[in-house]
């Protein structure tokens, strides 16, 4: 990969969410799913193969790692170095690669444990496409009263509202707002979640990039977004009052 730096975006994309898991790598691409181990919230990431400068597969392979330690390995990822990395028995090789330099380091495969076969089959009834930074701003905002987020949409606003004991805030966005791409509503819709895990899932996505909401009441949230050629969809489950 030409850009270290680029490929410690999309691990620390997924590892907000998850500390292990096991990257299925085809000649098509790599792909991961999994469930974060409280099983309210998972992950879907695809990358293709032309995101890579080079891309050498002779047969699919899971490769189970600890995200966590390869994202401390990427945190040292340097401006200008490249990346290469290596199946090296049960170990993944990574060398950045610089313009006068090399460094070399290992990790070894895991067992990360069955990965989610399949994405939930939802019937979204609304979806609003949104600037990212706008909706970290607005969770932001919600954090002062509550630790859950409420979602509702109609067919000319989207409205975000938290409520406890520190108070109620409110935050409504016409459709032709700054902060809205594009709104599509078929039915009105509310649904409540919790405020850390959509931080968790929304600090992943690049500054002044679109991401996208799928809603219906009561039911998962979808979120998705891209970083480069990498795709991003997850789901986490709806606050359900007892």
């Amino acid at each position: 990969m030409d850009d270290a730096r680029y490929w410690r975006s999309v691990v620390n994309a997924i590892v907000s969410l998850i500390d292990e898991g096991t990257f299925n790598i085809s000649k098509e691409g790599i792909s991961l799913k999994a469930m974060d181990p409280s099983g309210i919230s998972m992950i879907s990431f695809s990358m293709p193969n032309k995101a890579f400068s080079k891309f050498n597969v002779e047969k699919t392979t899971p490769v189970g790692l600890n995200l966590g330690n390869l994202s401390k390995f990427l945190d040292r990822s340097r401006d200008g170095e490249q990346l290469v990395m290596k199946d090296a028995g049960n170990q993944i090789e990574l060398t950045f690669v610089g313009q006068n330099s090399k460094r070399k380091c290992t990790l070894p495969m895991i067992d990360a444990g069955k990965d989610p076969e399949k994405e939930p089959k939802i019937d979204f009834e609304s979806r609003v496409e949104l600037k990212s930074d706008s909706l970290r701003e607005v969770l932001k905002d919600v954090t002062l009263v509550s630790t859950y987020a409420n979602f509702k949409t109609d067919k000319n606003f989207f409205l975000v509202t938290g409520n406890g004991d520190a108070g109620k805030l409110e935050e409504e966005h016409l459709d032709s707002a700054d902060m809205i791409k594009k709104l599509d509503v078929k039915k009105a819709t509310s649904a409540t979640f919790n405020l850390e895990y959509l931080e968790r899932i929304v600090n992943g996505c690049p500054s002044d990039t679109t991401i996208s909401l799928s809603l219906k009441n009561d039911e998962p949230i979808r979120i998705d977004y891209m970083i480069g050629e990498a795709s991003f969809i997850y789901y986490l489950a709806p606050y359900l009052e007892s």
